[in-house]
């Protein structure tokens, strides 16, 4: 039987910098047998290569994309090892080390040990089938040390990947100064030898201070690039480069045996500006996907844990499901977890976006990175290192970064071909003009007219070297390459800072044609909880003494409705009493005595088997509650009906608000849900729902998903939060969980919203469809640029080093562009700030419990 057995190597390739060169990448691994997957990231410049049983390993894939033109700086997961750091505090000498590292030695698949007293540190590669983290603790307890931490090497990528972002940069700054000093020499030199007084020695002069710049650390990586990269038979951008700055500067030489035109001016201005470009991206780039840097930046350092009875502080790396954290005023939470004393409200803003803090108590769910206002806290550890909430953001956010759009195809098809359709023509333009000189020069006459760079005196040779270098700096494909990721990289950190969470690229381009959102009603119109609306007394009947029995009573049962009855009744400053004799009819009831009244509690059916009198003077009220589909039951005492209490299910504040706005944006908003007719049908018509599919079992919903699809194309978008909306969560073209539903269901969106309020849908699908625009002009602008400058380079009307100039605005101005979504965004949708009427109690919503 065949192995399918696969592993995942992830290659950092800072030189990635935009599609073009991300296609290049692909196309490269992909010639390799046993590589099977390949996501390519330009945000985070990560290629995740999946690698078949008896595929190549770490070492290869790197010599690949080398050979290819890019230096990789880092290679992780490639021979299938993974590195554990076991925390033992216990290890305080040598002599200890050396016990712990002799035991950990014989296991096998230990490949490696390194041990640091100073920091109780064990440090253990091990490889893809050795033993694991579990295993190795367990390994040191029985040699007599604790264990305090176990973790994996993936809690530090992003402060590898930061530091190896940080070199990158520093590395094209450095390459940029030394390129920018001599090249400014040179132009000071050039302007009064060209027009004022020749300066004796010029051309050596100009050609020693040229000569770092383009051959030396200035320009070495480009042409060392373009080198491998014709090798390996692909054609990335500094391919064009090399032959916009090598060959004039081979020719500039010829001045020193032949009078000609100097080009080595141009030469080392050439490879200057593109350095520049290349740091200037980076910077711009940095900007854009400046939201998963911060987010990476945002969590505690530090945790102060209680370990045997007393208050230590410990990395929040050495944290470990379980672990009691005290967390004071002003203290982020360390990591996500729960609540086990304590009270106080917290900054949930990194979350959700909301700026209101929320309180928490005994028992609440907090997230790590949150801030701590006030009270002081005891919090157990539920989730450490990449299981937190916040590691979970940057994964999703990073899958979103490095994902496909699928309008993205026409950019890739274009770059593909780009740079050997550009060589192509660059030779073109030089046969052209050193065959037909004379029916180009009128071209040159007319251009000389507004463009001062345009000498139509200058000899032919020069006219056509000057032609064909112009047409292959101008043509750089950069910037189309750079116009769908940089809009995804702004898109997905605005989102991240709003609650709004898409897990790709190509649910923005399918949500922007959404014309049918589909809503569940439990958890995501209403909140899921019952609550008491209405208590209606007989006539001469105080409504205090009604709800103070139906509490008493009901505070002995754990029913949903009994314990809505009893919460309702304790807002209302009413206070239940001891209850005796407690007996429960299952379904129908409940009965008891308070002080000498006995109670009974239930649907009509019961109380007139028990012979309950003055029944018939509720019936018209409670005909109106259920009609509004409340859950009614009837108070009786001593065989007297008291009135009547109603419960429902409450509707969340925001939903009218949202389904106003989903009519705004067009939508048709349809309602599924397993609640009955009459309840679904009170629920929409308070919130306006356009239809409503009723009394749909969970199974069901995928298929009425499909129904949907059939009748209006393939535009449909669901909004759940439970385990039962996975699966039609899956069906829909695009799936939206409730943040503060089931992991299930958040695991099978396309866009998860934190805060778990609706109006986030209609937030998402503002930002959908404003990163869709903004793809969209990107691409129009570099495709336009690429189109109209390519036949003007060729004509001999634009000057190599204001081609060169152009080309690096064209890439810049991508970025820039994509950088006003944000200010764009932030204008026409505000951080929503929780209105008043949220703030208030809930009210009900028109349905039976669900």
């Amino acid at each position: 039987m065949r192995d399918t057995v696969t592993r995942t190597t992830t290659l950092t390739v800072p030189g990635m910098g935009s599609d073009h060169c991300a296609g290049i990448v692909r196309k490269t691994l992909e010639r390799l047998d046993g590589v099977g997957d390949i996501q390519t990231n330009i945000a985070s410049h990560h290629v995740s290569v999946t690698i078949e049983a008896g595929g190549p390993d770490g070492d290869t894939l790197k010599e690949a994309v080398e050979g290819a033109g890019y230096d990789v700086a880092a290679v992780s997961g490639g021979s299938g090892k993974q590195e554990v750091r076991l925390t033992v505090p216990g290890m305080g000498s040598d002599h200890c080390a050396g016990i712990i590292r002799s035991t950990l030695e014989r296991l096998e698949g230990v490949e490696s040990i390194d041990t640091n007293i100073a920091s109780h540190r064990v440090l253990v590669a091990v490889a893809a089938d050795g033993p694991d983290g579990d295993t190795l603790k367990s390994a040191v307890e029985g040699a007599g040390y604790d264990v305090a931490a176990v973790q994996t090497d993936e809690a530090e990528d992003a402060d590898s990947d930061a530091e190896i972002e940080e070199a990158y940069l520093s590395q094209a700054r450095k390459r940029l100064i030394i390129a920018a000093v001599p090249t400014t020499l040179i132009m000071l030199l050039m302007m009064p030898h060209m027009f004022w007084q020749p300066i004796p020695g010029y051309l050596a002069l100009i050609a020693v201070l040229g000569f770092p710049v383009v051959f030396l650390y200035g320009g070495i990586a480009t042409h060392k690039s373009t080198w491998r990269s014709l090798k390996n038979g692909t054609f990335n951008m500094d391919v064009l480069i090399s032959m916009g700055s090598l060959p004039p500067y081979l020719i500039g030489l010829a001045g020193f045996v032949y009078p000609m035109t100097s080009f080595i001016e141009m030469a080392a201005t050439i490879m200057t500006f593109h350095l520049l470009g290349r740091y200037l991206e980076a910077l711009a780039k940095g900007r854009a996907s400046q939201a998963i840097r911060r987010l990476m930046t945002l969590g505690a350092k530090t945790a102060r844990v209680e370990r045997d009875g007393e208050e230590i502080e410990v990395s929040v790396k050495e944290l470990a499901p379980g672990d009691i954290m005290i967390v004071r005023p002003g203290d982020k939470i360390p990591t996500d977890g729960e609540v086990v004393e304590g009270e106080s409200h917290l900054d949930e803003s990194i979350a959700t976006g909301e700026s209101i803090p929320v309180y928490k108590s005994t028992g609440d769910s907090v997230i790590g990175a949150t801030i701590n206002k006030e009270g002081r806290l005891r919090v157990k550890a539920t989730r450490v290192g990449g299981d937190t909430f916040l590691s979970q953001v940057v994964r999703l956010i990073d899958q979103a970064q490095g994902s496909r759009v699928p309008i993205q195809e026409f950019a890739d098809r274009m770059t593909g071909r780009f740079v050997p359709a550009v060589l192509a023509i660059a030779l073109v333009s030089l046969a052209a003009w050193a065959l037909f000189p004379d029916a180009l020069r009128p071209i040159l006459d007319w251009g000389a007219t507004f463009l001062p760079w345009v000498n139509p005196e200058a000899a032919t040779p020069v006219l056509a070297i000057l032609a064909a270098i112009a047409v292959l700096v101008i043509a750089c494909p950069c910037a189309l390459g750079l116009a769908t990721p940089t809009a995804l990289m702004v898109g997905s950190g605005i989102g991240a800072e709003r609650g709004i969470l898409i897990r790709s690229g190509e649910a923005i381009q399918t949500f922007k044609d959404v014309k049918v959102m589909v809503l569940d009603k439990t958890g995501t119109i209403t909140r899921g909880e019952p609550k008491l609306t209405e208590a209606v007394a007989a006539e001469g009947v105080d409504e205090n003494r009604l709800l103070t029995l139906a509490a008493s009573v009901e505070n002995a049962s754990e029913h949903p409705i009994a314990r809505a009855i009893v919460d309702g009744a304790r807002e209302r400053d009413v206070k239940p009493g001891e209850v005796s004799e407690f007996r429960s009819t299952g379904a129908r009831g409940v009965s008891g005595k308070v002080g000498e009244e006995s109670v009974l509690i239930g649907n009509r059916r019961l109380l007139e088997e028990e012979g309950v009198t003055g029944l018939e003077a509720l019936d018209d009220a409670m005909g109106e509650l259920e009609g509004k589909g409340r859950t009614v039951v009837i108070v009786a005492a001593d065989g007297q009906a008291l009135g009547l209490v109603a419960v429902a299910d409450t509707l969340k504040q925001e939903s009218v608000e949202a389904i106003r706005g989903m009519h705004d944006l067009g939508l048709h908003v349809v309602m599924i849900t397993g609640d009955n007719e009459r309840a679904a049908r009170a629920v929409a018509e308070e919130v306006g729902i356009d239809e409503v599919q009723a009394s749909v079992l969970p199974e069901g919903k995928v298929d009425a998903i499909r129904a949907l699809q059939e009748k209006h194309g393939n535009h449909v978008a669901m909004v759940g939060d439970g385990i039962n909306d996975a699966a039609a969560l899956k069906q829909a073209n695009v799936g939206i969980a409730i943040g503060a539903g089931a992991d299930v269901a958040i695991e099978a969106a396309d866009v998860t919203l934190v805060r778990g309020e609706l109006t986030a849908v209609v937030d998402a699908m503002h930002l959908s469809r404003a990163t869709f625009g903004k793809i969209v002009q990107n691409l129009i602008w570099a495709s336009a640029y690429n189109v109209a400058a390519i036949p003007i380079a060729a004509i001999g009307l634009l000057h190599p080093m204001i081609g060169v100039i152009a080309m690096t605005t064209s890439s810049l101005s991508v970025i820039g562009n994509s950088l006003l979504l944000k200010r764009r965004y932030a204008r026409e949708q505000p951080r929503r700030e929780p209105s008043t009427a949220a703030q208030s109690d809930q009210s009900p919503a028109k349905g039976d419990l669900s």
